[in-house]
């Protein structure tokens, strides 16, 4: 007789169990005494006989060397619990992507069993040192054990509570009566929908359906909310502003106006340099270079905050998911050769957190969990990455998802024909991710947990690698008109897209589902992860269908393009929306914003008495921007494809802390792509302007760094920034694009692709408002002629002369070391555009021939952290002369912990000193020390030394904070 049952996977011998282990600790540090603790696996399924459901637990879901597996009926499992012990289960909730519970239907279909559902749990058990825990010890377990957004707790031994079935009976049109509404209900409705639009645009909406004579249907103000928040149409940055620009005394010293801030900053820049290597920019998924004659290379990297601040792992994986989707739907799809990724959070070692936000440590696993799941099960390497810690980000953490493709330059570039069938792939929609570009488009708050957790999907990395491969060979078949992905806002944001300038009629109906009761205006704006739109030409149609679904990927038809003007959806017979494109693009109402920045009043900076060299290098080395992130690396695949050049640890154990990692992605060819990344927030409270120029410097010094020539290079622009609703914020960013604008021009390189994340800040319960630092990262990439000459920043030896490229600066104020030591005031960092480029240029041509046997970039903590780290990652001591540097007025720990931009330290071959010296020109330059045996870091002063540290010991402080932290 067929029915449900229960497998329960646990290990056989204790010492076995990490995962037992593991809860062993979490028990005791939170306060749940335990003497013994195991983890099982459950596993739901049915309707199976009970021969077959043996057979599913042996041949599908048990090590025989490791495991053990109870099998028995669902409704009435019994106990796997022993005595004394106390059962905690923790399961996703209903509707929430179960990806292991997936790929156990496929394989029970392998083994000629059809199984119509499937549920999975992990199941805890916990063994008191005197009897068994109480609930209220299992209740503060469960809370490090589960996230309330996507799971849901079962304390005791019972059955698995039964899934909720939604309704199959949805309502299919239901209209919003918006008629008479004043601007408080208008308002008021917004908020109620999660709509995120504010009165005026409520107001157009309601005057464009009164010009119709009729209301909006749900469908059709779910759409227009989608295609006219933040997230989607970017509408601060791309609209009219009003610039003032006060000096510290608050005078006035400049005034201008943008109709389009971006198209008159960033994409006047790279219109202006008009590049032949970029073959497409800002009109797309992701900007494309050339590699080759056949080749080109797409960038884009994405944020994903809102989402990982309240679920880290799911926002963080989808992340990754959603922006390597980015590259399959650039162009007719290019295939993504790698990752990169970079958090921003608060201190990992703060006690307490405000309510309703993860503690940064808690936050920090999440995501590098989040991103390896889904980059490794993939088969896409991580290469690069970063971390910023700084207590602003608490509330607000950033999660910066980056993924780099190849693409035929033949398929660069798509558009959809009228008569092209609009074809869904992948996944199957359900109510995950509703409201996803909404909620984003707004500020967090401790509520956003309970109120947004809908908006939060767990992704599925197998079925989008599957999408991927069967996606790639339809390309080369010539099958496709175009290609987008399912991102914010599902369907209505990409066919919405899609059809703009020509129309589309769809049928919801034929939309595969996790299940039923969905009303079609959540199937139209869900964003349900791993689904793609393709338009196809009706001649490929049947073909495409079929290679989909030999690869047990679906495919489905929605419906088709035509060139009504309209976007028609239905629902079966049932029109459920109607929106006429014009209005949907075009119709947002356009806001002058004003815009306004006052620099902060000069302060001097001071050294606190007694600092001491040797103490404030070892504790920048400990911060977690600048300390090991081995951690967290090595969690990453950086060697799957088989194509890494260059990598994120280098040196003679593997442990340095490289400038910027490559692939060569062609067998058999040495060329390559280098990526490198720049960003600084620390610098945007007081010079936005600067911040950028930094920003943007530092990722060329890192292309530059490792041989890269900055002639080649392209940039990506990522801003993350609080309420621009408010005139500072948005004067600060204003400053920040025109950073950005003035820096492509002066190094030469175009920004070719970008994106903005703005709303982010954290409403405490008292009302008051917390922004993140204004925040810029900017990914530099270029191609390389030959990975093979590329430079590591370890050095290679013992006597070598050690030359310092760039100009010093009293550049203290923002630094680490002010942070760490708790100082203000001083000068900020001040990039060259005059002499910057041509410094950047110089280093390559030093690099290019021959002489440099190691290079690094200075960046975080100075000329100090630079140095440290060429030298532990090489096993190399060194000795410096701080002299030359002490004409410039500075004193010794200026000389070592100010971070000046446009500099580098050179390891030179001794017999090619003079041949580097003449590369470098009369840009400033110094020899300023020498390797030695001796595994320390000196540095002499006019009194002696200030520096005299073991090596040994500054690597055991900048490797020991995560390693420890994560123990």
């Amino acid at each position: 007789m067929s029915g449900s049952y229960l497998v329960e996977v646990s290990r056989k011998a204790p010492e076995a169990d990490p995962a037992g282990q593991r809860l062993l600790r979490l028990a005791r540090a939170a306060g749940c005494a335990a003497s013994a603790a195991r983890v099982a696996e459950l596993y739901e399924f049915g309707p199976v006989r009970r021969e077959d459901a043996e057979r599913i637990a042996h041949e599908l879901l048990v090590d025989p060397v490791l495991d053990e597996a109870r099998v028995s009926a669902a409704e009435a499992p019994g106990t796997g619990a022993r005595e004394g012990e106390a059962v905690l289960t923790v399961l996703r909730r209903d509707g929430v992507m179960d990806p292991v519970a997936l790929s156990a239907v496929v394989a029970a279909r392998e083994l000629g069993l059809e199984l119509q559902r499937v549920r999975t749990a992990r199941r805890y058990y916990l063994r008191g040192e005197d009897r068994a825990p109480t609930s209220e010890a299992l209740a503060r377990l469960a809370s490090a054990l589960h996230n309330p957004v996507v799971d849901r707790v079962v304390l005791g031994p019972d059955a698995l509570p039964p899934p909720v079935r939604p309704s199959s009976d949805p309502t299919l049109r239901r209209e919003v009566p918006i008629a008479g509404l004043d601007a408080e209900a208008l308002a008021a409705l917004s908020r109620e929908r999660t709509l995120a639009l504010d009165a005026q645009e409520m107001r157009c909406i309601q005057e464009h359906y009164a010009r119709l004579g009729r209301a909006p249907s749900e469908l059709e103000l779910e759409t227009i909310a989608q295609t006219w928040s933040e997230h989607c149409k970017h509408k601060t940055l791309t609209g009219p502003v009003r610039f003032r620009q006060r000096a510290a005394g608050g005078e006035v010293i400049a005034e201008r106006r943008y109709e389009n801030l971006l198209r008159e900053t960033i994409f006047a820049a790279t219109e202006r340099l008009n590049c032949a290597r970029c073959l497409s920019v800002f009109v797309d998924n992701a900007g494309v270079v050339r590699f080759d004659e056949e080749w080109g290379v797409a960038v884009k990297v994405e944020t994903h905050n809102h989402p990982s601040a309240i679920e880290p792992y799911g926002g963080a994986g989808t992340g990754i998911g959603g922006v390597i989707r980015d590259i399959l739907g650039t162009g007719l799809g290019a295939r993504p050769l790698f990752n990169i990724d970079v958090f921003c959070i608060g201190d990992p070692w703060a006690e307490g957190q405000p309510p309703g936000t993860i503690h940064p440590r808690e936050l920090l696993a999440g995501v590098v969990d989040g991103v390896r799941d889904y980059g490794n099960r993939m088969g896409i390497p991580t290469i690069a990455g970063a971390l910023v810690s700084e207590p602003r980000y608490v509330g607000n953490p950033l999660v910066y998802a980056g993924t780099v493709g190849l693409i035929p330059t033949r398929h660069v570039g798509g558009r959809p024909r009228p008569g092209d069938w609009i074809v869904c792939v992948g996944g199957r929609t359900g109510r995950d991710g509703i409201h996803g570009a909404t909620f984003s488009s707004d500020a967090l708050h401790s509520e956003s947990e309970t109120q947004s957790g809908g908006a939060v999907q767990i992704g599925n990395p197998i079925a989008e690698k599957m999408l991927a491969d069967v996606l790639l060979e339809v390309r080369d078949r010539g099958w496709l008109s175009a290609v987008t992905d399912c991102g914010a806002g599902g369907f209505s944001s990409a066919i919405g897209e899609m059809a703009e300038g020509l129309g589309a009629r769809v049928d919801l109906a034929r939309a595969p589902l996790k299940y039923a009761g969905l009303e079609p205006w959540e199937v139209w704006i869900s964003e349900a992860q791993e689904r793609m739109v393709l338009a196809v030409p009706p001649a490929h149609g049947p073909a495409l269908l079929q290679a989909f679904a030999a690869e047990d990927v679906e495919a489905t038809r929605l419906g088709t393009f035509d060139d009504s003007g309209l976007l028609r959806v239905f629902w079966g017979e049932t029109l459920v929306g109607e929106l006429d494109l014009e209005f949907l693009h075009d119709g947002l109402p356009r806001r002058v914003r004003d815009a306004e920045w006052q620099a902060p009043a000069a302060e001097p900076f001071a050294w606190p008495e007694g600092a001491d060299a040797q103490a404030l290098l070892e504790a920048i080395l400990a911060t977690p921007t600048v300390c090991s992130k081995e951690w967290i690396l090595r969690q990453y695949d950086h060697e799957v494809q088989g194509t890494s050049a260059l990598k994120a640890l280098v040196g003679v154990r593997a442990a340095g802390p490289g400038d910027a990692a490559a692939v060569a992605p062609l067998p058999g060819s040495t060329r390559g792509v280098v990526v490198g990344l720049g960003l600084n927030p620390r610098h945007g409270d007081a010079d936005p302007y600067q911040m950028a120029l930094g920003a943007v410097d530092e990722a060329l010094r890192n292309l530059v760094a490792v041989g890269a020539d900055p002639a080649e290079a392209a940039v990506l622009d990522n801003f993350s920034w609080g309420d621009c609703r408010l005139p500072d914020r948005l004067g600060a960013m204003v400053l920040a694009c025109e950073g950005c604008r003035d820096a492509a021009l002066a190094y030469g390189v175009p920004f070719i692709s970008g994106k903005d994340s703005l709303n982010n800040e954290y409403e405490l319960p008292t009302g008051e408002r917390v922004a993140i630092p204004h925040t810029l990262l900017v990914t530099a990439v270029a191609v390389c002629e030959d990975v093979r000459a590329l430079t590591s920043m370890d050095f290679k030896g013992a006597d070598h002369p050690v030359l310092l490229v760039g100009e010093s600066q009293p550049a203290l104020r923002g630094s680490l070391a002010a942070e760490v030591l708790g100082c203000s005031g001083g000068e900020g960092p001040r990039v060259d555009l005059a002499r910057a480029p041509r410094v950047l240029g110089a280093v390559h041509a030093a690099l290019r021939g021959g002489g440099v046997l190691a290079c690094h970039d200075l960046s975080e903590g100075g000329l100090a952290v630079a140095a440290a780290e060429m030298a532990f990652a090489g096993g190399v001591g060194l000795e410096l002369d701080l002299a030359p540097l002490l004409a410039d007025g500075l004193d010794p720990l200026a000389v070592l912990f100010n971070e000046a931009p446009t500099r580098f330290l050179l390891e030179v071959e001794p017999r090619q000193l003079q041949a580097v010296e003449e590369a470098l020109g009369d840009f400033p330059w110094t020899r300023i020390g020498r390797t030695v045996a001796d595994p320390r870091l000196r540095a002499r002063g006019p009194e002696g030394w200030v520096l005299d540290a073991p090596l040994p010991d500054l690597e055991a402080a900048w490797r020991r904070p995560l390693q420890e932290l994560y123990a």
